[in-house]
This record gives structure tokens, C-alpha cells and sequence, in this order.
């Protein structure tokens, strides 16, 4: 007996999703795994890694479908164009399906979405691309921006920006890491457990756990099945964490008892670490725009079992006296354009724009201007985003010293580990790279107020 739903079918509701309805990929992968979790390991994979692989490799894909299709990509009816941009990926980057199942499934599913008249085409185009995938013309490394936008699926204006702030090679180290399998990076919640004896939980879970060689509560994990169903992972053993965002409380070096105000704070890594950090004292106020970013806070504090941190709903840009002058510490992680983090939300980069990092950085510098008077004469502001764009973070950096000369930027490098220290910028200021560093791209700028 036939399932219901297919793997396929539900790869095709996620890239609806993505791109018809404008979701995010993690949001609509996440909606479709939640509601289906009896699928197995096996299957779950499938869907994850088809979805995401083909909306990592998008342009490429459609670069490829229009050699071989009479109706270009942008003139197909949704439905179809996913199919068969799903089945392009399955035909070039996953070799344990063959291609005559491939093709079948994907005029299969065409017609059970009823298109049955379109059978026809996806089966020629489709057959056609698998009989001619290696003898593809692709743009030549000569045209530079072409080339790389093809063979890594990257908007061209992304390639243009960051090729006037770095190198070639440090470009295309960047590009390959966003397309590599990675490991889910966690942190183990020290006021629950060692390091050790989660590791050995993890193990007997029949989880792959290997150190992360920047912070030694930091593991690298992978071959589970599903994260909820983790015993380790309810109790509130560990939190999942890049090692890049860990590093805003490991620089932000926070003191017992001290005050904490964290003003983007959702869905409350950071804020979960520095309580950690303070050992049961002080207190941190974990804070966020909107009643379901503040209750996914209030989720993790109590499945971790944090006690000296709370959630509270606040907006970031309205001036909160309460809070004038009340923080030993402010972190303010805060919207940015995630250019750093497309190995994780690859659909990133085809809704980000240049006019809107230029509105981002607006909000940016209307979040720093009211956040920066919470904190206390001798604390620490903490800004921090999860980019790779100039715009966003040294040049806010410039305009911040200039505006507030009451702050200055802190030595950060005594924080860091030692093949952390060369991605230190400037004094105070630390740009990770991915595939440069073992970590997303994310910048951090570490303030003190005179």
C-alpha cells in the first residue's frame, strides 16, 4: 500500500512555502517535521537534505533547467518549477537514487498535484538533463562573478559586495563552507552537568559526539534522528549553539552578580549562557519584540532549568527608564541581514537586498542609540550580529565610538583562544568567516562606558 504523503510531496510543500509564500526555509522545514515526526530517520533525512539542497543550489539548478527547457523557469506554473528543480537537485547531487526513479517520482507527483497534461514535460526535460548533466556549459572563471554566482548559487550583488572586502580566495573559502555538511554545534549546560558526563549521555543515545577545539564546553554532534525525542535535550542537558554566539558571553566576560539586559535576545542562547556564566547569581533579563519570541525564551528556560534569568517583552527601540544606568552589562545581538549564517538559512540570500541592509543598519544604530543609556557607568555594551557585512558592523562601530565618546572599545584578545586572536579586526572587534574560522560568520564589538 502506497503512503499517504511521500517524501517528495512533503519536499514539495516546504519549497512552496519558501518560495511562493516567502517562509523561511527553517520555519516551513521545521512545521513539516513537527507534524510528521513518525517519519524514520531514513526519510527525515531525505526531506531535510532534497529541501535544503535544493534551495542551496537554486540558481544553479535553474541555470541548468533552462538549457534544456523550450519554457523557462520563471514562466513555470510553482508547482511544476519545484518538482523540477527538486528532481534537478536529486539528479546532480545525490547518486544513491537513480535517475530513472527520479524522473518517474517527479511526473508521479506532478500528476497527483493535477497536472497530469504537464506529465509529459517534466518527463522530457528531466530525462533530458540526466542523459547531459556532465556535458553542461558553464560560465567561465574568466566572467568572475558569473562564474562564482552559478557554480555556488550566490546573488550576483552578494559576490560584487563582498569580492571590494575580500579576497578571491577568502570569497570562495566562504561560499564552499556555506554548501558543506556541518555537525549541530551545542553547549553544555555546566550548572546541570560536566562536559564529560554529558558526552557520555549523549553516547548512550547513540549520538555522534566529537569537542569543538575553540571552548572546552563546546560539541559538535550528529547522526540522531530527531533533536526532541534526545532524553539529553529535554532534561536540558545542552543548549544548540554556534560556537560564534557562544563567544559573545565567553567576550563579554560577565562577573558575579552581576545585571544583565539582553535586548534581542530570543530564542535565548545567549542569555541562557550568561546566566550559566553567573553561576546562579545575578540576574539577566532576556528580552524580545514580540509575546511568541518571549514565550520561546520562557520555553528554554524552563526546559534548562535556568533560574536566576527571565523573560521579559520589550522593544529594543523604545527607551525603557526603568533601565537607564541599571546594567553591568547590555548585549545587544541584534536584526541584521544573517549573511553570515547561509550554511543554515540558505534562503537567505535571495530575500536579502542592499536597500535592506541599508534599512537594517538604520535599525541597527536606532537600537544602539536607545540600548547604550541602560548601561552603567564602567559596564560593558556588547554589540554583536550574525553578518559578514561591512555596513552592519564596522562601520556601525565608527559611528558609535563618534556619537557616544563615553565608550571606548575593550582588548578582547586575553578571551580568546589562540586560533581565534588573528580574526580580531581592530581592537574590541572580531570578524568570523566561515571556512576561515570553524564557526558562522558573525562579528562582535565590545564596548566599556567611561
Amino acid at each position: 500500500m502506497s503512503k499517504a504523503v511521500s517524501e517528495r510531496e512533503l519536499v514539495l510543500a516546504v519549497l512552496l512555502e519558501v518560495t511562493k509564500e516567502n517562509t523561511y526555509s527553517h520555519i516551513a522545514l521545521r512545521g513539516v517535521l513537527d507534524k510528521y515526526q513518525y517519519l524514520d530517520k531514513k526519510e527525515r533525512a531525505f526531506i531535510t537534505r532534497v529541501s535544503e539542497g535544493t534551495l542551496e543550489h537554486m540558481i544553479e539548478i535553474d541555470y541548468i533547467i533552462n538549457q534544456f527547457s523550450k519554457v523557462k523557469v520563471n514562466k513555470m506554473k510553482p508547482v511544476i518549477r519545484n518538482i523540477i528543480r527538486s528532481a534537478v537537485y536529486q539528479l546532480k547531487y545525490m547518486d544513491s537514487v537513480p535517475n530513472s526513479a527520479v524522473c518517474n517520482e517527479a511526473v508521479k507527483l506532478a500528476q497527483k498535484k493535477g497536472f497530469a497534461s504537464l506529465k509529459g514535460f517534466v518527463n522530457g526535460v528531466l530525462r533530458n538533463i540526466a542523459r547531459n548533466l556532465d556535458t553542461i556549459k558553464y560560465p567561465d572563471e574568466s566572467n568572475l562573478k558569473d562564474y562564482l554566482s552559478i557554480r555556488y548559487s550566490m546573488p550576483e550583488w552578494i559576490l560584487t559586495k563582498w569580492l571590494k572586502e575580500y579576497d578571491r580566495e577568502t570569497v570562495e573559502k566562504m561560499l564552499q563552507d556555506f554548501q558543506s555538511e556541518k555537525p549541530t554545534t551545542i553547549r553544555c549546560n555546566l550548572h546541570k552537568l560536566s562536559v564529560e558526563e554529558l558526552i557520555q549521555k549523549l553516547e548512550s543515545e547513540q549520538v555522534k559526539v566529537e569537542r569543538h577545539p575553540y571552548l572546552p564546553y563546546a560539541l559538535e554532534i550528529s547522526e540522531y534522528n530527531y533533536l526532541g525525542e534526545l532524553q539529553s535535550f529535554q532534561d536540558g542537558d545542552f543548549t544548540i549553539q554556534d560556537i560564534s554566539s557562544m563567544m559573545v558571553s565567553e567576550i563579554a566576560d560577565p562577573k558575579k552578580e552581576d545585571y544583565i539586559i539582553d535586548v534581542c535576545a530570543a530564542p535565548g542562547g545567549k542569555s541562557l549562557h550568561l546566566a550559566d556564566k553567573l553561576d546562579g547569581s545575578g540576574h539577566v533579563e532576556a528580552r524580545d519584540l514580540t509575546a511568541y519570541k518571549v514565550e520561546l525564551i520562557q520555553e528554554n528556560i524552563k526546559r534548562t532549568g535556568m533560574t536566576n534569568i527571565e523573560a521579559v517583552l520589550q522593544d529594543a527601540t523604545v527607551f525603557d527608564l526603568a533601565s537607564k544606568e541599571k546594567a553591568d552589562l547590555v548585549i545587544a545581538d541584534i536584526p541584521c541581514s544573517g549573511l553570515g549564517v547561509l550554511g543554515k538559512k540558505t534562503d537567505l540570500k535571495y530575500k536579502a537586498s542592499p536597500e535592506e541592509i541599508q534599512n537594517l543598519v538604520c535599525l541597527q544604530r536606532e537600537i544602539l542609540k536607545t540600548v547604550h543609556t541602560y548601561v552603567k557607568p564602567g559596564g560593558i555594551l556588547l554589540y554583536s550580529t550574525c553578518t559578514i557585512s561591512r555596513e552592519e558592523n564596522m562601520d556601525n562601530v565608527e559611528w558609535f565610538l563618534k556619537e557616544y565618546p563615553k565608550f571606548r572599545l575593550a582588548d578582547i584578545k586575553p578571551n580568546l583562544c589562540e586560533e581565534l586572536k588573528q580574526a580580531v579586526i581592530q581592537e574590541g572587534c572580531i570578524q568570523f568567516l566561515p571556512g576561515v574560522q570553524q564557526s558562522d560568520g558573525f562579528f562582535i564589538a565590545k564596548f566599556i562606558r567611561g
